[in-house]
């Protein structure tokens, strides 16, 4: 796990030093507090289908999901009863997990330095995917191009949600600061 008490991720060093100076001067902020600024990275993994049939795959989706994030994911439950996909209230479907501060800063470094590398056929990715809001959602086909995953061990490729949540007013501001966050957009 990571020692958040004497340590600086490099992201956020570089957000205080150079990219709070250069979004100042982008969209002419009046002082630093209107600056945007990274807010919480969600993480999600929707066991679905395989999880209604076997409730342990649940359990292996936390396990690998606490791997990557570097904190314990938490099992999503079924909030009601649906029969055409034989779910039952309280059935395991997915695992989830908000990383804020420290680790928020480390998992966009390994996102964007390790992760994205190793996808294959990768282009970028769309840079129309905001909602309006400054925030950004993304996903990844699977969850083994993490380096926190022994691939050897996977008894299951899941897919994986990422949502990046900014201060950000508009869409163009949270891009922009994604890109000096080295996000790797296509458009």
């Amino acid at each position: 796990m990571l020692d958040t008490a004497n340590y600086t991720p490099r992201l956020k060093t570089a957000f205080d030093q150079t990219i709070k100076a250069a979004m100042k001067e982008e969209f002419g902020y009046k002082n630093d507090m209107m600056i945007p600024r990274l807010d919480k990275i969600v993480l999600n993994i929707g066991a679905g289908a395989e999880s209604v049939r076997d409730s342990k795959k649940a359990k292996s989706a936390q396990d690998d999901l606490t791997a990557i994030a570097g904190q314990k994911a938490v099992i999503t439950k079924a909030k009601k009863s649906i029969a055409g996909f034989r779910v039952r209230e309280g059935m395991p479907l997915g695992t989830k997990v908000t990383l804020r501060g420290a680790r928020m800063y480390e998992f966009l470094d390994r996102l964007v330095t390790v992760a994205m590398p190793r996808i294959r056929d990768f282009r970028g990715i769309n840079g129309k995917s905001f909602d309006g809001r400054g925030n950004y959602a993304m996903g990844l086909k699977e969850h083994i191009v993490f380096p926190e995953i022994n691939f050897d061990k996977v008894d299951e490729v899941w897919g994986m949600d990422i949502i990046i949540c900014t201060t950000a007013k508009t869409d163009a501001e949270a891009k922009s600061l994604l890109k000096h966050f080295n996000m790797p957009f296509n458009s």
